[in-house]
């Protein structure tokens, strides 16, 4: 199991605001049956196989060519386990415990 977190960025837009250009990449998340995702204020936390996650991330980056951007910068952190089972409730819970929470 993998987790990636993504930012999908468009350069050169009208506007300084973003919000349609991200929401656009997380429809792709919502439409995708069986994923898991958390949405922060600065990337998109995805949960699951590696290969479908980076297939994922491709269509998230395309969505903003789809929507007319002509430059995406779109920067993505791997964090894979081999050895036990990785989740984001997990890796929250695990911090959790050493807070004594």
């Amino acid at each position: 199991m993998a987790m990636i977190d993504i930012s999908v960025v468009p350069v050169g837009t009208k506007s300084p605001s973003v919000s349609q250009y991200v929401a656009g990449a997380v429809r792709i998340l919502q439409n995708e049956p069986g994923i898991k995702y958390e949405l922060t204020a600065m990337n998109t936390i995805i949960e699951g196989d590696l290969e479908h996650l980076l297939a994922l991330a491709r269509r998230m980056h395309q969505s903003a060519f789809d929507a007319g951007v002509e430059r995406v910068v779109t920067t993505i952190r791997i964090d894979e386990r081999r050895d036990k089972p990785l989740t984001m409730s997990g890796k929250i819970a695990a911090v959790k415990e050493k807070l004594g929470q």
